[in-house]
């Protein structure tokens, strides 16, 4: 490979694609899969020399808002996130299509199908629809790279934000990659109108309709772009329409690519009408394989009820949930299946479990001595996080894991139907992330409940990013109302296990809102502290 090619996750290509279409501005929380475009960024040589913004945020929705500030200010962003994280950006990621843009914006969402390291698997395709901006889905890594100067370009050219959504198979698979040549960053200005992102109803109304009246044009666009393309075939007995990385799974079905069937490849929305009228009045059939959700299915199925029949996950052909392969498309194409041999068991399955020597071990069987024994099971609330791990054997100590900061909610609610007693367990980072404002809540109405807020001093299952709550905790949640005497530090090892027990029946014994803060540094971010250290001390 030459200099200007390099080889890359689809994450690290749109972080590079980022920075040479003149980025500002990365905003983020890190979330499998999307973590590696922030971590990219921060250890980017050129990043550091442009003095680009590259830290992490409390949160997907702060994170949110603060590229759209940037936005604001004429500089390019970017703001990443996982799918479920924007639910929690939900709020300005809406109303951003209604302010629009003045710097280009992009919301890069990397959506996780079949649930790899996720709660669900919802299609982040349908809030760009419901936003009304455009949406770009590379079917690889060049185009994830490509796809940055595109985004930014539209974003500016018609003052709205620009969805770039990957999966996982695109996220943390490698490929070559050809830049060109980096922009400048964009200087500084303000929006012409001072009032743009001002959204009082008489202001937000005449946005909407301004809104509604791009989208003619964003839909020629789509028509025109060169990631939508109709490739024609022979065979009109079925029409194949595959968005994203769907396309390499339909296209690898066939010897040096070559469909007998007319193909739409969708990788920009709105959906190119005029290329999809011409195939439903081509061909007799259509498939649609598309990565996630039956969203393009489910349009087809309203916008051309024409008689024409529409395959796909909604009728069967493709499973509902999970993620495509090439076999499945192959299977609903009508061909025949390819024989393989199973690929042996080398390693015999195994549930996830936490780290030899994680201070959640510890922090379990205090909770379980003090709690579930005594107490029975059903009394802890917990969330997202390495500490889910608590609602599996050896454990079996937590009831809940639904969102990010769930647990404090979930616990005073359950605490408000008159259940006794009721705990929360939540960590460091998700505390900050999500958590202050269910405790604030709980502190209000002096709720009888206990929140263990898991203190390893870190994001620990995204890889070890820096937590917001470090050495802020005791503070916080003082400074949120609860009473300094009910907030309880210890540090949970072996030898502190009785210690821990007794400052646990302390608390449940308190009629209030109590928190107990476990502390000890997480053993991965330990063990890779020691090697660096040591790799200093080699040199």
């Amino acid at each position: 490979m030459d200099k200007k090619t390099l080889l890359l996750l689809g994450d690290e290509a749109v972080a590079q694609g980022a920075l040479d279409a003149g980025i500002s501005g990365f905003f983020a929380y890190p979330g499998t899969p999307s973590t590696e475009i922030m971590e990219y960024a921060q250890h980017s040589k050129q990043a550091a020399e442009g003095n680009i913004h590259r830290s992490w945020s409390a949160n997907e929705k702060t994170a949110m808002e603060t590229a759209i500030g940037m936005s604001y200010a004429g500089k390019r962003t970017m703001a990443t996130m996982k799918h479920v994280g924007l639910n929690v950006a939900a709020d300005p990621f809406i109303n951003s299509g209604i302010t629009g843009a003045h710097g280009g914006i992009i919301i890069t969402v990397a959506d996780d199908p079949s649930m790899h390291s996720s709660q669900n698997e919802q299609d982040s395709r349908f809030y760009g629809k419901f936003a009304m901006i455009p949406i770009l889905e590379p079917s690889n890594q060049q185009e994830a790279y490509q796809m940055c100067f595109t985004g930014f370009e539209l974003s500016e050219k018609y003052q709205t934000p620009v969805m770039l959504r990957v999966t996982t198979r695109i996220a943390h698979s490698r490929a070559g990659v050809s830049r060109t040549e980096p922009l400048k960053q964009n200087e500084l200005s303000l929006p012409e109108d001072k009032r743009q992102f001002v959204l009082l109803p008489a202001i937000a109304r005449k946005r909407y309709r301004m809104l509604l009246e791009k989208q003619g044009a964003l839909e020629e666009e789509s028509y025109n772009s060169p990631y939508n393309k109709y490739i024609d075939g022979t065979d009109k007995s079925m029409g194949i329409i595959a968005s994203g990385i769907a396309f390499n799974y339909v296209m690898e079905n066939f010897t040096d690519s070559e469909c007998p069937y007319p193909v739409l490849k969708i990788s920009q929305y709105p959906l190119p009408r005029k290329h999809i009228e011409r195939m439903v009045d081509e061909c007799d059939t259509i498939l649609v394989a598309e990565e996630g959700m039956p969203i393009i299915e489910e349009m087809l199925r309203g916008l051309l009820d024409r008689g024409v029949k529409v395959k796909g996950r909604m009728s069967g052909e493709l499973p509902r949930d999970g993620e495509l392969n090439p076999g499945l498309v192959r299977k609903a194409m009508g061909m025949t299946a390819r024989v393989s041999s199973p690929a042996p068991e080398v390693v015999a399955p195994r549930p996830p479990a936490l780290c030899p020597g994680c201070s959640h071990i510890d922090t379990y069987h205090a909770i379980n001595e003090a709690i579930k024994d005594v107490h029975g099971d059903g009394h802890v609330f917990s969330d997202i996080g390495c500490y889910t791990l608590g609602a599996l054997p050896p454990f079996e100590s937590i009831n809940s894991c639904v969102d990010m900061g769930a647990s404090i909610t979930m616990a005073k609610g359950a605490a408000d139907a008159g259940l006794y007693p009721a705990a929360a367990v939540i960590g460091d980072s998700t505390f900050t992330h999500s958590g202050m404002t269910g405790l604030l809540d709980a502190v209000l109405e002096d709720t009888n409940m206990v929140v263990f807020i898991l203190d390893n001093s870190t994001t620990a299952m995204t890889g070890g990013q820096r937590s917001h709550a470090t050495g802020r905790l005791h503070r916080i949640c003082e400074g949120l109302g609860v009473h300094p005497d009910h907030i309880r530090s210890i540090m949970p090892k072996r030898n502190t296990h009785d210690q821990f027990v007794q400052i646990i029946k302390e608390e449940l014994a308190y009629e209030g809102v109590s928190v107990i803060i476990p502390q000890r540094e997480c053993v991965q971010t330990q063990l890779r502290r020691a090697k660096q250290k040591k790799k200093e001390g080699d040199k």
